[in-house]
């Protein structure tokens, strides 16, 4: 038996150092996940241009390679892609633990945000709502626009995904009902499913799945399923519809325009036009992640209820909850098994289809959104101005949704 020699052993750092070295890079990690949740503006893709200056370039809790590898393995997955990703790094860096607290950092700026914007609006006088986000609905629709055309441009490249594409908005700006959505993201998968012997091919090896997050993620939903369809309480069934929207969402937060218009808006009237654009428009302006959308939507929906500021404040957290929440364990479960599992063509060839009828929801979220607003050239041309402006790559959209705010209130 060879003994280590005291060079060796001088070398091995002790135990408790080494918990408190991780300990406090858990910290830094935490301090640099909360910058990026005050600052991260313009969406995923701006996202992740940031989490590679910060934390691949400056921090190097990972590789440029790795985080891109990420980010591809949470596309696969329904639910926010950026949330994923970040909540993810935390995962490999620090356990389910950090993974945790990196998720809550990450979200609670835009979430409490968004909570307030939906309080706010719930208790100010309609006219005076009207006159504030006049300019700001326009512009939301604008940023609509711009995200089918780069999304459209990254995801679409073959006549299949064009037909896709067609069809999906073809139909969604037809049947406007909310379960129409979901199948057609799952039938575009399907249809290029098929095409995955063109994928390059490479050597598999044996899965080794841990299913506990999976199992828990598919009891909450259908627990939350069957309360919804047996109870009248709002927040179950809020927390069923949003848990639902998180858990078959393909495309980030762009998609989750036509689904929550279709659901909360024309199907269930949880609020009006006005104050869906008018949240929309706000959302785009903030850090964070899109999905923050869902607590405005969860505080507006409360007020049926008539239980004051403590119900609308449930609404938001019941918003938050459902709608992060898939996300998060569908990555908890892939992410420890996603080595194995991006070797397999099939998964990779159903991702042309999915993201091609998340190009063609988007666009025709463009469409449906344009529809409450006055058909006047003012909006008109602040639709184009926004659309321009981004397409230029020079203001950010915060400026742009400050800009409106201000022109609501002068004029």
């Amino acid at each position: 038996m060879l003994l280590p020699s005291p060079d060796d052993i001088q070398l091995a750092p002790p135990p408790r150092r080494t918990q408190r070295v991780k300990r406090v890079r858990n910290i830094i990690f935490l301090k640099d996940v909360a910058v990026l949740g005050l600052t991260a503006f313009g969406g995923p893709q701006a996202h992740l241009a940031m989490m590679l200056q910060l934390l691949v370039d400056k921090r190097r809790y990972l590789k440029a390679a790795e985080l891109l590898e990420l980010t591809a393995l949470c596309q696969i997955l329904p639910g926010p892609t950026s949330t994923q990703t970040i909540t993810a790094i935390g995962f490999r860096l620090g356990g389910p633990n950090l993974a945790y607290l990196t998720l809550l950092v990450w979200m609670l700026p835009a979430v409490c945000i968004m909570t307030g914007a939906g309080l706010t609006i719930s208790y100010l006088d309609k006219e005076q709502v009207a006159r504030l986000v006049q300019y700001v609905q326009p512009v939301a629709v604008g940023f609509v626009a711009y995200s089918a055309y780069k999304i459209a441009e990254k995801v679409i490249h073959t006549k299949t995904s064009v037909a896709l594409m067609v069809v999906a908005a073809m139909l969604v700006y037809r049947f406007q009902v909310p379960w129409l959505m979901p199948i057609l993201l799952l039938a575009g998968g399907l249809v290029t499913t098929f095409r995955y012997r063109r994928m390059p091919q490479q050597e598999k090896q044996p899965l080794q799945i841990e299913w506990s997050n999976f199992l828990l993620w598919l009891g909450v939903f259908i627990g939350a399923a069957v309360l919804g369809q047996y109870t009248q309480w709002l927040p179950v069934r809020l927390f069923e519809n949003f848990y639902r929207n998180g858990s078959l969402v393909f495309g980030g937060g762009q998609v989750l325009a036509p689904l929550f218009y279709t659901e909360f808006v024309e199907f269930k009237h949880y609020l009006s036009s006005e104050e869906f654009l008018s949240g929309l428009g706000m959302v785009q302006a903030l850090p964070g992640p899109n999905f923050s959308f869902a607590s405005y939507i969860g505080a507006l929906a409360m007020r049926r209820e008539g239980s004051g500021l403590d119900g609308q404040l449930l609404g938001a957290l019941v918003g938050a909850a459902g709608i992060f929440m898939p996300g998060t364990l569908l990555i908890f479960f892939l992410i420890r098994f996603w080595d194995q599992l991006k070797r397999y063509r099939v998964i990779k060839a159903s991702l042309e289809g999915i993201n091609a009828v998340s190009a063609g929801l988007v666009c025709a979220a463009t469409f449906l959104l344009y529809h409450p607003l006055p058909d006047n050239p003012v909006n008109l041309g602040l639709i184009a101005a926004t659309f321009l402006l981004l397409l230029w790559e020079k203001v950010p959209s915060y400026a742009i949704v400050g800009a409106a705010l201000v022109a609501g209130l002068i004029w």
